[in-house]
């Protein structure tokens, strides 16, 4: 039997790491996709506060999951 996947894209944002930021993009997926196969990272991002410190890291998923 063949499998059909689905790609959706998804953003996170932490204040740690960009690595703790793809843990909590993939936690949440998780909640509501199941069969997750992979993620894809596309874009990553640092926030800036107004003094200059970094103060979030952002990043940009590719989330794919195989259809039932």
């Amino acid at each position: 039997m063949a499998s059909v996947a689905r790609v959706t894209e998804i953003s996170a944002i932490s204040e740690s790491s960009f690595e703790d930021a793809v843990k909590v993009g993939i936690s949440r997926a998780a909640e509501t996709l199941r069969k997750l196969q992979s993620a894809w990272i596309k874009e990553m991002e640092v926030q800036i506060s107004e003094n200059g410190d970094i103060s979030g890291y952002k990043v940009n998923m590719l989330v794919t999951f195989v259809l039932e």
